[in-house]
């Protein structure tokens, strides 16, 4: 059996005393690929350095996240922009971006503008998108519908809803599924339910949303395996299955060998 964790902070600080053991965890459940999204440029150096030393199982994406979209969010775009240029082989995918109203609206109209910047890009370099929404559907998709990603992405951790998820998927986006599908009164099972597999993939978001029974605690690359556990309970299919056609979506998505 084979997964793909198709988004994981594992350069995260809260994983450098024993990342070496997080990496193991996760190959033994069947994780074989990771891929890391950026979030400005004060990860950039800790995600290098993860792939550097785990090639075989490591890849990246390039980005600015909206929440990182301040007064200096210009020179954020600028760091990018000279990657691309330079390196862009280097990533399969502009990520993750987005639009993010949930704490705080300040910066709104600059997400906007960053976020058409990054998709600008990733029809320039012909990459995938990865997606970050938070209370910003209806925004997202009018700017989706004026810039149409050719090589279009992921709805990264999908909290919209089951309308949402099918204009997301008749666009051509895959749904980002996590842990959260796996939460008692998590609206995503519905979701899950109701969308073809063939337009999901699997992702942790680790060290983030940690899926039942380690909520609230670190997550981890390794917790892909319950997520896709959970999917083939909510369409009663078997993980096997659900491992296949998941794994397959990613490699479709991101030109994953």
């Amino acid at each position: 059996m084979q997964l793909i964790d198709t988004h994981s902070h594992l350069y995260d600080p809260t994983f450098a005393d024993d990342i070496d053991n997080v990496i193991d965890h996760a190959t033994q459940c069947g994780v074989g690929t990771i891929i890391l999204p950026a979030i400005d440029s004060t990860t950039h150096d800790a995600q290098h350095t993860l792939c550097n030393k785990y090639p075989q199982i490591f890849k990246q994406m390039i980005g600015v996240h909206p929440t990182s979209i301040k007064d200096s969010y210009a020179h954020e775009l600028a760091v990018v922009e000279n990657i691309l240029a330079t390196d862009h082989h280097k990533y399969i995918a502009i990520g993750e971006i987005g639009l993010d109203y949930y704490w705080d609206t300040t910066y709104s109209s600059q997400q906007c503008l960053a976020l058409e910047q990054q998709l600008h890009w990733a029809n320039l370099y012909h990459k995938p998108v990865c997606l970050h929404i938070r209370n910003a559907y209806s925004e997202m998709f009018k700017i989706l519908n004026r810039y149409n990603v050719e090589a279009k992405g992921v709805f990264h951790c999908f909290s919209g809803t089951l309308d949402e998820a099918w204009r997301a998927v008749e666009m051509g986006y895959m749904i980002g599924v996590g842990g959260v599908v796996t939460f008692k009164k998590a609206t995503l099972a519905a979701i899950v339910k109701d969308i073809p597999l063939d337009m999901i993939v699997l992702e942790t978001d680790s060290p983030y949303l940690a899926p039942t029974p380690f909520r609230g605690k670190r997550n981890e690359s390794a917790y892909c395996k319950i997520v896709a556990e959970k999917i083939a309970e909510i369409k009663n299919i078997t993980l096997q299955e659900v491992a296949a056609t998941t794994t397959k979506n990613a490699k479709r998505l991101f030109k994953l060998q």
